[in-house]
Formats: structure tokens, sequence, C-alpha cells
């Protein structure tokens, strides 16, 4: 497939594992979720692929034989595992007799972080093809979903609907510890998150593991953690078993394992990926229950960690309003969203309108109850 205003050459490859690691990584700047090690692992696990809904097809623009661009893409044939939701686009479609699947999906599958889709040199010509391959395969739309600042700019340039939706991160303002950052907050929410740390952390040990430190019987243990949350969220896990070894193979320096145990044994985690300056909340899971221990884990270890190693966000993943009352901000997300019939782009481009006035209402809103001093009356 050639895109007609450039004539750079644009194709479809089998799958992420089929390009060459320094080739992809090229493009990738650096972000561990669009790197080879991380989108190769899911292919590798069977977590994509046949059987899943998510049939890998990276969309790549070369030129002069070299590779110039690159997205992740795939074919779907449902809307799990996305977290962006058009679950009422697709029914509102198929009630008007239209086939919403497959469509065309930009994304990091089961990942809820923005960062870059469109890599590379060339997000137009980018652009152009996914629009290529939903029209010339009579594919209901193409998505770019967590699209950064950039990608989200360069999609609304070429027409596409833009969507927002709202996240909570963490912010490090050069704090010292992590009582440095509590000074910042509110009496009230001070003493709140000390009396939920004690909580959670009375007669258990934690532990920070990285690299090395995590072999099998730290996956397996975290892997009963993981398949109890999936099966409670999600009805089945989304990823594999082999899944963590691949990436604990591949992506061992980049993993932050943290893990409490009680009488020597692991009873919940939480699986962070470490980026050049953000720390990222990805998986969380326990067998038993104790109050609070979600947010000592996935929360005030990860914003202790961040400071002590200089890092300047914590990304907690999708959703979570109670994450604000702990020192996680708003923060708006995007999503790009290609529509081939003009009478149906039209009625998603007014939906899509109105929602996102209404999310940016409602971060504004929700910034006003931050628990932070300069933002309260105290």
């Amino acid at each position: 497939m050639a895109d007609r205003e450039s004539e750079v050459l644009a194709r479809i490859a089998p799958g992420v594992s089929a390009i060459g690691a320094a080739e992809w990584d090229s493009l990738a700047s650096d972000h561990p979720f669009v790197s080879h090690a991380f989108l190769s692992a899911l292919e590798d696990s069977g977590s994509v692929g046949p059987g899943t809904g998510w049939t890998p097809v990276p969309i790549l623009v070369e030129e002069e034989g070299r590779l110039a661009a690159a997205a992740p893409a795939y074919l779907k044939s449902h809307s799990q595992g996305e977290y962006v939701f058009d679950h009422g686009w697709a029914d509102a479609w198929e009630r008007a007799g239209g086939a919403y699947y497959p469509k065309l999906q930009v994304a990091v599958p089961f990942t809820p972080v923005p960062g870059p889709r469109l890599l590379g040199s060339r997000p137009q010509q980018l652009l152009a093809a996914l629009e290529a391959v939903a029209v010339q395969n009579d594919l209901s739309s193409a998505h770019v979903t967590f699209a950064n600042a950039a990608d989200s700019a360069e999609a609304e340039r070429r027409g596409w609907l833009i969507r927002h939706g709202i996240q909570y991160h963490w912010f490090n303002r050069g704090y010292r510890d992590f009582d440095d950052f509590l000074d910042t907050l509110t009496s009230r929410k001070r003493k709140a998150i000390r009396k939920e740390r004690a909580a959670a952390r009375e007669g258990l040990e934690f532990r920070a593991l990285t690299g090395a430190e995590i072999g099998t019987p730290q996956w397996d243990a975290f892997w009963r953690f993981y398949q109890d949350t999936g099966s409670r969220k999600w009805g089945r896990p989304y990823l594999t078993r082999e899944f963590f070894d691949r990436l604990g193979q591949t992506m061992g320096d980049r993993l932050l394992l943290f893990l409490a145990y009680r009488g020597g044994l692991p009873i919940a985690g939480a699986l962070n990926v470490i980026g050049p300056s953000a720390l990222y909340g990805r998986y969380w899971g326990a067998i038993e229950e104790v109050r609070f221990l979600h947010f000592e884990l996935s929360y005030y270890q990860a914003i202790e960690w961040a400071i002590a190693h200089g890092l300047s966000t914590v990304e907690a993943g999708a959703q979570g309003e109670h994450k604000i009352a702990r020192g996680y901000e708003p923060v708006i997300t995007r999503s790009a969203h290609f529509i081939v019939n003009p009478g149906f782009r039209r009625a998603v481009g007014d939906f899509v309108r109105q929602e996102s006035e209404a999310v940016v209402a409602e971060a504004q809103w929700l910034a006003r109850d931050l628990p932070y001093r300069s933002s309260s009356s105290e």
C-alpha cells in the first residue's frame, strides 16, 4: 500500500516480533510500553493473537528501505482490554445494520498508559495508512487510544475525532522523602494516610524487588494475585503466565515488584514498570483481604520509591477518584477516532464533543478537592 500524499511505502507486518528489536526501538522514544520487548512479549506469550480478539497488524512506513515510522496496531473483534469504552458506539452502529467489528486499534493492549502511538518521523503518513487500511478492508473505524499530546494533535490536524478521559497521576515536586510529601497535605489528609499505612503494614513484611531479584517463585506468587484480581474484574485474566516470564527475561531491569509477606509467605503484590522519568503502576492482586493494603502497595510505596529514585511522576492506572485523597491529581487523557461512515461519524462527533466538555469540567471540579494545603483553606 502506498501513501499517495508522499509516495512513502506503508505496509502491514504480521507482528512486532517479526520486526528487528533495534529497528523498532529506534522509533520508540525509550517508552517501555511501546518497546519491542513489551509488545513482543504480549505476542509470544499468547496474550494477544489467535483466540484473543487482538490480531497484531503493526503498520510500518518505510523510506528508502529504512523503517521511518510505525504504529502498534491490532484488528479487534471486541472492545475489551482497551479502557476507552466504545460499546455504545458498537451497539448503535449494529442496530443501524452495520458491522462495528472488526475495527482497527492502535494501542498497547491492556495498558491504559498515555504515551507515543505514532512512532517515528512520519505521523501523517501513519494516519493516512490507518485510514486506508480501514477503508480498503471495509472496517467501521480506526482508533488511537491513550495517545500523547503530540500524536493527538497530529490526528486532530487530519480531522480525526478527539476524545478525552481522566486519569490520576502523582507529581514529585522535589520531595526529600515521603514525610516531606505528607507535609504538603492538609492535617486531616496527612493523618488519614498515616493511619492507613499503619493499618496496612501491621504484621506484614514488605519487599521491593527488581531485575534478577524477581525469579520464578516471585512470579508464581504474583500470578496467583493477578489471577484473583483478573477473575473478579474481567472474568478471566487478559495476560498469560508466560507473559510475566518473558517480561522478566527481557525487561527485568525495568520492572519493580512490591510484595507483602505474612509469616514469610507472600500474600499480595503490585507490579510496576520503570520509565525514564515515571513509575507506572500496572497490576495488583492479593490472596488475603487486608484493609488499605491496596493503597499501601499500589500508591504509597510507589510514591516512596519514586521520591527515593528521583522520578517525576507516578501513574497508577485507569479510573479511581479515591486516588485524589492520596495526593494523585486529575489529568486529561486523549484518544483519536476515525469513523469511516460520514453519518455515523457525525453522530459520534456530537457525542465526543459533549463528552469532552463534561470531562474537562469534571477535571476542573476534581482539582478543587486536592488534599494539598495550597489548594485548601488550611
